[in-house]
């Protein structure tokens, strides 16, 4: 497990203590996010696409051959994009998903990864593997689990949501919430 020195201020050229640990988190948890975004988009853009486009490629192989709505897309990506629209479009332009109208609701546009996007994604595989396991291999099983938990914690405290008791830092070794 790292020191209680997390090294962040060092990191950001900061002089004065953070305002509070909370603070802290918060701007250690962007850091780091950040940090591993680059990594990952460092694996993923030499194949001609976005971190996000790998991310609508990776959500569509998930919904397998009945594809999905646009609109279900943009809710299941890890950040927001405003422009899922564009993203689609490019995406479709270099063959990588099909979109078609719904029959029932002509309104509704339905996505699907082509095989060439499957084949992308399988190219990109073992490369995303093997930068998480780097990026976390500093972890133990335990260590992940409860990273996991707590980010999880922080995510629905973000959405205004409580967990259940036997969820979050619980795995931790602190008492449950």
């Amino acid at each position: 497990m790292p020191s209680k020195t997390s090294g962040l201020r060092e990191e950001l050229k900061q002089t004065r203590p953070f305002h509070s640990p909370a603070h802290e988190a918060l701007l250690s948890v962007v850091r780091t996010a950040a940090v591993v975004q680059r990594l990952m988009a460092q694996v993923v853009e030499p194949s001609g696409i976005t971190l996000q486009q790998y991310n609508v490629l990776r959500i569509l192989r998930g919904a397998g051959g009945t594809g999905l709505p646009t609109l279900a897309i943009r809710d299941r990506m890890t950040e927001e994009a405003a422009g899922i629209t564009r993203l689609l479009d490019k995406l479709d332009a270099a063959g990588l998903v099909l979109r078609e109208r719904s029959t029932p609701d002509r309104r509704q546009v339905l996505c699907q990864i082509t095989p060439a996007g499957l084949g992308l994604l399988a190219a990109l595989d073992a490369p995303i593997d093997a930068t998480t396991d780097a990026a976390f291999a500093t972890l133990d099983a335990a260590e992940s689990a409860t990273l996991i938990d707590l980010l999880g914690a922080v995510r629905a405290a973000c959405r205004g949501e409580t967990l259940p008791v036997d969820q979050g830092a619980s795995r931790a070794g602190q008492p449950p919430r």
